[in-house]
């Protein structure tokens, strides 16, 4: 059956990108997933193609930052579904153009990050938990960043988001590991997913090549598979004395130095 018998695991944002590696590779090992996303045809293709490959998935329609959604949403998965076992915080917004640095930022602009990528976590975790402690247990993965662990210009409001989610991790494993609640986070750094390709890595002042040689000592962007792996591994028994913890996920990135913008007009 795999690591999931019949567990019912909540991905947001699970239409694309790392979120639908991650229900794919939940309903491979057993779990009967709820693809949580804004895009209704995406979202209803990944549940499709699940379902083809003779997985369990189901769709629900919702903003993760709003308070009205996430509690009909838990209250739909619930009805539908009778449980949750695992929560996945994986849906997150980068919004290149229009973050930037701190006295730059138009203040909707850091309230809509800020919303999407850290109120979100609240939220899910408020309605979520409840029905976890009830059960004695459960598992909750949030989705932080390289920029949540060392400085980067030009995102403040994306940086000030996921170094909040590290921090929140943290305080939420010790809060509820006494109920049987792991609480762990991944920091993902230069994926290969459209997330990255909006952002200035996908821009053509920004020279890929400087940055694969320079900055990362696998030499090659990382896959939403991999990242999916660990969020997997993270949910299973396999992970079950791993709480409160920051998986890098980045083929060392972090610990590589500068992770600045490297243009093709400037000079090391």
């Amino acid at each position: 059956m795999g690591r999931f018998n019949n567990e019912v695991v909540i991905v947001t944002g699970g239409a694309q990108g790392i979120g639908r590696s991650a229900a794919f590779k939940f309903a491979e090992e057993g779990a009967h997933v709820a693809v949580v996303d804004m895009n209704p045809e995406k979202g209803k293709q990944t549940t499709f193609e699940i379902k083809k490959n003779g997985g369990r998935a189901e769709f629900f329609h919702a903003d993760v930052s709003k308070s009205a959604d996430v509690k009909s949403t838990v209250a739909g998965i619930l009805l539908s579904l009778k449980r949750i076992d695992v929560l996945y915080n994986n849906a997150s917004i980068f919004l290149p153009g229009k973050d930037g640095a701190v006295v730059d930022i138009e203040e909707e602009i850091w309230d809509r990050i800020i919303s999407v990528n850290l109120k979100s976590i609240y939220l899910w975790c408020k309605y979520t938990i409840p029905h976890m402690a009830n059960a004695g247990k459960g598992a909750i993965i949030n989705t932080t960043s390289s920029c949540g662990l060392v400085g980067i210009p030009g995102c403040d409001a994306y940086s000030a988001s996921k170094g909040a989610t590290a921090a929140l991790t943290r305080s939420l494993s010790v809060e509820y590991g006494p109920k049987g609640i792991r609480v762990n986070c991944i920091a993902p750094a230069a994926i290969k997913t459209p997330m990255l390709d909006s952002s200035d890595l996908g821009n053509t002042t920004f020279d890929e090549r400087r940055f694969l040689e320079l900055r990362t000592p696998l030499r090659r962007y990382g896959t939403a598979e991999e990242i999916a792996n660990v969020a997997v591994f993270l949910a299973s028994d396999e992970a079950s004395y791993i709480n409160g913890a920051v998986i890098v996920a980045d083929g060392g990135i972090t610990i590589s130095g500068d992770l600045s913008k490297i243009r093709k007009d400037y000079d090391e």
